[in-house]
């Protein structure tokens, strides 16, 4: 009688292979994500910079990447949430994890919270990265804590768990920290916009194209775009890439969102006393209103483009190819090479938090804080200062900052109109049409009413 069936012979004189059964490559989508959130926490990369690159490097396909970019986003906004639900569901400060096992958390636990992805998935895909990229003890850690997040439900169940109200619930429901919170309703003067003006940092931006030398129908029309409700020269896009359309690729249009073209426009519609012959852009890094007004200056008027960074130069000398009568110069606008009085307009798009951009730069609304405020608004009232110095009796300076925080906009503004060599130009008449711009003799776009950045514009002339 034969024996028992025998298990076929492995390679090795019938004994069988050991090795551990080859895993499955690693979801590409989500590795692209953690990529992202990586270069945040540990180079300080900007997302909104860094994703398109890994997106171009890695030729993800079209669904991929969509979901690439959605989870990027999404977890570095919402990062004060997820580690809100973290911090109750591991036994250490999650400042003594290892950052990357963190960062993987907040992926998996945005999935979970905001994405409504398969809790298997969400887990089972997290669980893998973490494995890859951190070792299999800090993955089993993973596993456990993202099972106890989806136990927990959807973000509305775990805000309800945590049990928070005031401001602290709003800040969590609308993924800003508190101080950003308080910031907004200052700004705004009340309670009545707040969650709305915060809810729409959350909303990914259209992309706007500025017309500097084409017909702004003629651009909408290439694009696909709609002509935008408040320049003359936007075009709003629902989609696509805007680097591949034959006017921006020229240089005849650009990307620029259009409330900087607002800005830069302001400056050219304030009355002027005098001759007007000479503009100044003194912080013009990266160039984009430096080439806006190029563009649209009257004939016979010199534009002097300056930044104190010369890599940032470069870009503005790249918004500037193909202009006449235009010069770059590396400066610092605090200690300028030109003579005091010497230009007729001057636009001072101040250094600032950043905090009216939000919906492009995620992450700023972490790696910012309120103490940061303080030394920025130094560095934009010297700026001013010397802006105001640099224009001749009669001039203007439009003072602009992507930022709506009272501190850095208002307060600068008012210390500048208090001298007794400026008065304050009334902004709303020079913005006909833009409903809901004024902030006192200032102007403020936001994105929940205009879908632009949340600019702020004052102008002031010097009278003597």
């Amino acid at each position: 009688m034969s024996g028992p069936p025998r298990r076929p012979a492995g390679p090795r004189g019938g004994r069988r292979d050991r090795r551990p059964p080859r895993r499955a490559p690693l979801d590409g989508a989500r590795l692209t994500a953690y990529d992202v959130l990586d270069g945040v926490s540990a180079r300080e990369a900007y997302a909104n910079l860094l994703l398109p690159q890994l997106l171009r490097e890695r030729d993800l396909e079209p669904r991929d990447a969509a979901f690439a970019t959605q989870l990027a986003y999404g977890a570095l906004r919402a990062q004060g949430t997820l580690d809100a639900v973290l911090a109750t569901l591991v036994d250490r400060p999650l400042a003594d994890l290892d950052r990357r096992l963190l960062d993987l958390l907040r992926l998996g636990t945005y999935q979970l919270l905001d994405l409504r992805v398969p809790a298997h998935a969400a887990v089972a895909t997290t669980v893998d990265l973490a494995r890859a990229i951190v070792g299999p003890g800090p993955s089993g850690l993973a596993n456990a804590v993202l099972r106890k997040v989806a136990a927990g439900g959807d973000r509305a169940a775990w805000l309800a768990q945590l049990g928070a109200d005031g401001d602290r619930r709003l800040a969590l429901a609308t993924d800003h920290p508190e101080w950003i919170v308080a910031a907004w309703r200052e700004a705004l003067g009340g309670d009545a916009e707040l969650e709305a003006a915060l809810l729409a940092d959350d909303a990914a931006p259209e992309v706007h194209l500025v017309a500097r030398h084409v017909d702004r129908d003629a651009l909408a029309e290439e694009s696909g775009g709609t002509p935008g409700p408040w320049s003359p020269y936007a075009v709003r896009l629902g989609g696509g890439d805007p680097g591949r359309l034959p006017s921006v690729r020229s240089g005849a249009a650009a990307v620029q969102d259009e409330g900087s073209q607002l800005a830069a426009l302001l400056l050219t519609r304030a009355p002027l006393e005098g001759p007007d012959g000479r503009w100044l852009d003194v912080c013009a890094g990266p160039g984009g209103k430096a080439g806006l007004l190029a563009a649209v200056r009257p004939a016979g008027v010199h534009l002097t483009a300056a930044d104190r960074a010369p890599h940032r130069a470069e870009l503005v000398r790249g918004a500037l190819a193909g202009e006449d009568d235009v010069e770059v110069v590396v400066a610092d606008g605090r200690e300028p090479p030109w003579a005091p009085g010497s230009f007729d307009r001057v636009l001072l798009d101040a250094p600032c938090t950043g905090l009216g951009a939000l919906r492009r730069r995620p992450e700023v609304r972490w790696r910012r804080g309120p103490d940061d405020v303080g030394p920025l608004v130094d560095l934009q009232t010297a700026l001013l200062d010397s802006a105001l110095a640099s224009v001749r009796p009669g001039g203007v300076v439009a003072y602009v900052t992507c930022s709506p925080h009272a501190a850095e906009t208002v307060a600068v503004a008012d210390a500048a109109a208090a001298r007794d060599d400026v008065e304050v130009l009334p902004v709303v008449p020079l913005l006909d049409g833009v409903p809901g711009v004024g902030r006192g003799s200032y102007g403020q776009l936001w994105p929940h009413r205009h879908g632009t950045d949340a600019m702020f514009l004052a102008l002031l002339r010097r009278t003597r």
